[in-house]
């Protein structure tokens, strides 16, 4: 079965595995892999935590809307999208727009021991971290629970992740293609 070349969009919480799995999927589908986080640090010239600390958050979640908007190619790419980007009002229908949405999720325990002492998550950059991200993973679970498709990464092996994920791009993008002739 020929691949499509319908843009994937994986979303979840920080720590879930969205960058490492889609550098993964990307080479195996041919597509580029492109990380939203990186590319506005590329774009901007300075890290996500310099902008946050200078420039505050809507500014930057402004940036995270024009790369989805205009910042990226319209097919064959594999995007790993910041854990806030589609928690913006209106950028998780624009996503479903563009492409096949998958969610990575993982328990709150796993999300705590993956980001334990990560200093480049501004998010976690406050005196309770561990009070911040359970917070924000209350806040934000509904939203990831409606963005398309969850896939688990709790205690799975990463190749096993990478091939649940192409199977179900594969799948839901043949769907995409569908709905959009």
């Amino acid at each position: 079965m020929p691949t499509p070349d319908t843009n994937l969009y994986l979303v979840g919480f920080m720590g879930t595995g969205k960058t490492t799995v889609g550098r993964i999927v990307a080479q195996r589908l041919g597509f580029e892999p492109l990380d939203s986080d990186h590319e506005i640090e590329r774009q901007h010239g300075k890290p996500v935590a310099r902008i946050f600390a200078e420039e505050g958050e809507t500014a930057f979640r402004s940036m995270e809307r024009e790369f989805i908007e205009h910042g990226h190619p319209p097919a064959s790419a594999v995007v790993a999208c910041g854990g806030g980007l589609v928690v913006q009002p209106g950028l998780l229908a624009l996503v479903q727009k563009k492409g096949v949405v998958i969610c990575l999720h993982a328990s709150i325990e796993t999300i705590l021991e993956r980001t334990a002492g990560h200093g480049h998550r501004p998010l976690l950059n406050v005196e309770n971290p561990e009070a911040r991200l359970r917070e924000l993973y209350a806040q934000r679970e509904p939203i990831y629970r409606r963005a398309g498709t969850l896939i688990l990464t709790d205690a799975r092996s990463l190749d096993d992740i990478v091939n649940h994920v192409i199977r179900t791009y594969r799948r839901e993008a043949a769907d995409f293609g569908r709905a959009r002739k």
